[in-house]
């Protein structure tokens, strides 16, 4: 990787953070005091490129004070305000994510997302909404997106125009470039937060209703084979990470994953990560082959971060020959639509449908279904659906529904209007309709919500796994 590439955008700061400020975007000449400020930054960013023969790992090497003695022999005099200022800018833009950094060490913020140098996003944990970063043009757009990746152990260029890779921070990076995207570089940046949610947490905070607590607790206890289903930015991981958190101390748990995302809060988990191979095309180990590795090494669980390909085998044989208590999550818009990206991905490994059908009735329990929702004004994210694995009297494979929840809150011990509700832990069987995703209600937290509903399996569900 060159130099030039390996430099941040140039520019000067905008209002929130950036490096290139509105008048530069537009055109203007940019103040005599932001001209010398840039000026700085680049004799910095140009230090320190030099000192280091690979940029991309330089974080490794220099620290804070080392980017506070490159400002100084840069021979700027400035005030200690001034340089704990622009030390903070400068190891943002040639360590960090540049203007993106402060978004990434916000609290709370989830994804970062670029389409284009006047074009951000970010999540807050309450869907999407733009801000106001100056990022430079197209080409700095670019320049970001290889230097991240670099950051990340990977190439991104004309000839590797996709990346995915994980940053030393923990933060995932996915980004593309032309010819693969026409209007420029983008990028995708999913930070993965140090704590870990409990159970318990998720429960005070909404996500899982206290009715379902019990059952949760039940499947990990009774080593129930759970999938966790939902669509990208549901909490799939987060869940999965309390679910092992309930796993007793004394079980050895490996986890497999393409970027390592799970950190759960247990004595003895062993993190198992995919490496794609290089540019000669050598050296890749993929998430079957790490699946296979996973039953050699005596694992009490084998957990699978997501199915998303071939791998899908590996784990259903590994869940069809003893290997119970096991956990994975997978795409997917509601529960019943499961089977089917089951035997997509599966296909892809050379299964017909009865084949898939017959191992992943056999081979998994229960289906945990979290999505997005809004109430009272705002998006949360709630576990919102429970479901069934088994087979038809046709063979074919299904997920029957045994609760649904559309994220109306109710107290513990509540209950609400409808037979079907699960208020206060009941067992009662679903009233007609019950089985929907929005079990009857308005599904927007409207008056008439009815909170968490049975389904049709909701008693088999109970009477097998419940604590």
């Amino acid at each position: 990787m060159s130099a030039r590439e390996a430099r941040a955008p140039r520019g000067g700061r905008g209002r929130d953070g950036g490096v290139a400020d509105g008048a530069q975007r537009r055109g203007e000449e940019p103040p005599r005091a932001e001209r010398g400020r840039v000026a700085l930054l680049d004799g910095v960013r140009d230090r320190l490129v030099r000192s280091s023969d690979d940029p991309g790992g330089a974080t490794e090497v220099l620290g804070d004070a080392a980017v506070a003695d490159a400002l100084r022999a840069s021979g700027r005099v400035l005030g200690t305000t001034a340089l704990r200022e622009l030390t903070r800018t400068a190891h943002a833009e040639i360590f960090g994510a540049g203007p993106l950094q402060r978004y990434l060490d916000e609290p709370g913020v989830t994804d970062v997302l670029v389409n284009g140098p006047d074009d951000v996003w970010v999540d807050r944990g309450a869907g999407l909404e733009r801000v106001e970063v100056a990022l430079g043009g197209p080409e700095a757009v670019r320049a970001l997106a290889v230097r991240l990746a670099a950051a990340g152990g990977q190439r991104l260029d004309d000839a590797s125009p996709v990346v995915d890779a994980r940053l030393p921070d923990g933060t995932r990076l996915h980004a593309v470039v032309a010819p693969v995207c026409a209007t420029g570089a983008v990028v995708s940046l999913r930070v993965l937060r140090t704590r870990t949610f409990r159970l318990d947490d998720l429960v005070a905070g909404g996500t899982v209703p206290h009715a379902w607590e019990p059952v949760l607790r039940g499947l990990v206890a009774r080593r129930a084979n759970v999938l966790v289903s939902g669509g990208t930015g549901t909490g799939k991981t987060t869940l999965l990470a309390a679910l092992l958190a309930l796993v007793p101390p004394d079980e050895r748990v490996v986890c497999v994953e393409e970027a390592r995302e799970l950190d759960p809060d247990h004595p003895h988990v062993v993190p198992l990560t995919a490496r794609r191979p290089n540019v000669e095309g050598a050296g890749g180990v993929d998430l079957a082959d790490l699946v296979r590795a996973a039953l050699r090494m005596r694992p009490d669980r084998i957990v699978l971060g997501e199915c998303r390909g071939p791998e899908v085998r590996e784990v259903l044989m590994a869940l069809n020959t003893g290997h119970d208590g096991g956990l994975a999550t997978i795409h997917a818009n509601d529960v019943e639509v499961v089977p089917a990206r089951l035997e997509a991905l599966a296909a892809l490994a050379g299964m017909d449908r009865a084949a898939v059908a017959a191992q992943a009735a056999g081979g998994l329990d229960v289906v945990l279904h979290l999505r997005r929702v809004r109430t009272a004004g705002t998006t949360r994210r709630v576990l919102a659906q429970l479901g069934v694995v088994r087979q038809d009297e046709r063979g074919a494979l299904r997920v029957d529904v045994a609760g649904s929840w559309d994220g109306t809150v109710v107290p513990p011990g509540g209950g609400s209007p409808g037979g079907g509700s699960l208020g206060g832990g009941s067992t009662a069987g679903g009233s007609p309709g019950a089985g929907s995703p929005r079990g009857g209600s308005t599904g927007d937290g409207s008056p008439g919500a009815a909170g968490p509903v049975a389904g049709p399996a909701w008693d088999e569900l109970v009477g097998r796994w419940s604590a």
